[in-house]
């Protein structure tokens, strides 16, 4: 967003003009949520208060009563400029601040790098307490806005209001959970991020006259605990692959006649569009060992990540891994940088599309590509469906997306078919839930 500024000012946008934008887009989706709500408008020194000023009177324009507490005189050009156009009073902000109904943090945004000083973060805090709905301008203040890192304590609001693109705090933990909605306003500037947040998939059309393997045959390697290989392997025929099959030495009670049951398979079978091994593998390496031979594209999930060892042994597998926290720990040990930073290294070092799972959900190519999930439901946060998600990215792979579409594809519908589910799923009934997410990329 910096670079893309830049470009906007270089080519004949002044930064009062982009600073007029963000005001008035912070104030229409500000009135739009809380109407006419009293606010108190806190304005820092900058930009960030620059936009606040310009909210300010936008708002008392449409007949919101305004007030603005700033914690100094503004200090950028463009912010003296906003200043000199706001005609009421400014209040300094400080212990003798009333709060209001509604509170709009504009004290810092994406500049901050160290955290809010203790007499300001007592102000703050109490000033959010004492408000019914708080409002943050780009981000809220003590958030990094390139590593979601709290710099300092940050209370939760309801809603932020971003412009031009999307930050990775407003989609990476601990930030991501006091943002609130995120709003995206459009101030005319042109961002084209290789860094973006996912979005709903573009599936390529069945063929009329194909058949089951060219939908995508996916063949899943069971281990000790057969549960976990039956879930991937519902989840990939629920995802539209043509053909499932399970390598199993013993029959796994309760999946569907559809999927095929076999001890007798050929790892190498030039059929199979994609391989899953690891949910349920436990403690049997050998089960990887024989998956690493096979050269058809892979999904290494759960214990077989666990089982790899080092990265290198990715390299020419065309392979996706799913590692949560600590999967991606022990195969990558602590690696510095943000989430995003670690999640694209990894990529790189082992040459796979890493999908480093949680509640911000990342997907990182060798390529440099890094997609953020949009929010998903909390309940996603039980048994099982890690190994829901690893059947949809083979069955999305199998059906011809590369690697990384793949990935992307998947972690999107995931999302939306645990919304589907509800909140008291369990990972078999968001398997179930797959066809109605798919259902929604045809609305």
């Amino acid at each position: 967003m910096r670079a893309a500024e830049q470009r906007a000012i270089a080519a004949g946008t002044s930064v009062e003009a982009l600073m007029e934008r963000a005001g008035a887009a912070l104030a229409e989706a500000a009135y739009c949520h809380a109407g006419k709500m009293p606010a108190l408008i806190l304005c820092g020194p900058g930009n960030n208060g620059g936009d606040g000023y310009v909210a300010a009177r936008h708002l008392a324009d449409r007949g919101v009563e305004v007030r603005i507490a700033a914690i100094s005189e503004p200090k950028s050009e463009a912010a003296k400029w906003a200043r000199g156009q706001w005609r009421g009073e400014v209040e300094a902000l400080n212990s003798s601040t009333g709060p209001s109904l509604l509170l709009i943090d504009a004290l810092f945004g994406t500049g901050l790098r160290e955290g809010l000083e203790d007499a300001l973060q007592k102000q703050f805090y109490r000033l959010a307490a004492d408000s019914q709905m708080r409002i943050a301008c780009d981000v809220p203040s003590g958030v990094d806005s390139d590593s979601g890192v709290e710099l300092s304590s940050v209370p939760g609001f309801e809603m932020t209001v971003t412009f031009g693109a999307l930050k990775p705090a407003h989609r990476l933990m601990p930030s991501m959970g006091k943002c609130g909605r995120v709003v995206l306003a459009d101030i005319g500037i042109e961002a084209s991020p290789e860094w973006h947040e996912l979005g709903q998939p573009v599936l390529p059309a069945l063929d009329p006259g194909g058949h089951k393997y060219s939908r995508g045959l996916v063949h899943a390697l069971a281990g000790k605990m057969p549960g976990a290989i039956a879930l991937s392997a519902k989840a990939a025929a629920y995802s539209g692959a043509g053909y499932v099959r399970v390598s199993t030495s013993r029959s796994i009670d309760g999946l569907p006649s559809a999927i095929v049951q076999t001890d007798t398979a050929e790892i190498n079978d030039g059929r199979i569009g994609c391989l899953i091994v690891g949910p349920g593998m436990g403690d049997i390496p050998r089960v990887l060992t024989l998956a690493l031979t096979s050269h058809a594209p892979k999904v290494i999930d759960a214990d077989a990540i666990t089982h790899l060892g080092e990265p290198e042994r990715l390299r020419g597998q065309d392979a996706i891994i799913t590692p949560h926290q600590g999967e991606f720990e022990r195969l990558f040990g602590k690696l510095e940088g943000s989430k995003a930073d670690r999640a694209l290294e990894a990529a790189k070092r082992s040459g796979a599309v890493i999908v480093y799972k949680g509640p911000d959900t990342l997907v990182a190519s060798p390529d440099g590509r890094l997609g953020f999930a949009p929010p998903a439901p909390a309940w996603l946060a039980s048994a099982g469906t890690g190994d829901v998600l690893a059947g949809m990215i083979a069955a999305m792979r199998g059906r011809g997306l590369e690697a990384f579409e793949a990935a992307s594809a998947a972690v999107w519908l995931h999302g939306r078919a645990a919304e589907i589910a509800g909140a008291q799923m369990i990972a078999d009934d968001l398997a179930a839930a797959i066809p109605q997410a798919l259902a929604l990329l045809n609305d």
